[in-house]
């Protein structure tokens, strides 16, 4: 059964605590079990957070944009270890531990999950900047396409779906926009 990864509790919009006493914890999950933490927190009645950005994810010829945990394995829980029953998180389905010093949960740094909600998008999506696949001047081999088996030189990095890479065709250096997925290192 799917579910959302941010239930209906989590609103990106507010960047604050719940309560003015409460801080931000981090719990880590089980592998890939993220969301089902999440969802049991929030039945628990726990203030609970993913953040999540944008995976491309690749699987027999297809490629597509998938929402994955930034943190994998963990996740940011809101509570006043004073006043909050914060031992029932141990037993909590999906989740491993809290992170503790001792016996006492550590809380996250002030400001810390603030930054991270105030740069998500309207889906509630962390944008993330991609670093170029390949070092400026990398010997890349065209996998698909007319130019394929041709090797060339990596240049620059066009958006979030093309490269350009240098090419040796006809006897001159020629500027080729790529998508990334049609290139690979050449070796």
């Amino acid at each position: 059964m799917s579910r959302p990864m941010n239930g209906p509790t989590s609103d990106p919009k507010s960047h604050q605590p719940s309560r003015p006493e409460s801080r931000w914890y981090v719990a880590s999950t089980h592998p890939r079990a993220e969301p089902r933490a999440l969802w049991h927190l929030k039945n628990q009645g726990f203030g609970a957070y993913l953040p999540r950005y944008l995976k491309r994810r690749t699987h027999a010829r297809r490629t597509e944009m998938v929402q994955a945990p930034l943190f994998p394995g963990y996740l940011f829980i809101d509570m006043d270890v004073a006043s909050t029953r914060w031992r029932a998180i141990r037993s909590t389905i999906g989740i491993r531990h809290l992170i503790c010093r001792g016996d006492d949960p550590v809380p996250v740094p002030t400001g810390v999950v603030e930054d991270i909600r105030a740069r998500e998008s309207e889906d509630g999506v962390v944008p993330v900047p991609t670093p170029p696949p390949f070092a400026r001047g990398e010997a890349v081999e065209v996998r698909e396409g007319p130019f394929r088996d041709q090797v060339g030189f990596f240049e620059c990095v066009n958006d979030d779906e093309r490269i350009t890479v240098l090419l040796d065709l006809l006897g001159r250096q020629l500027r080729i926009p790529l998508p990334v997925g049609a290139v690979r290192a050449f070796t």
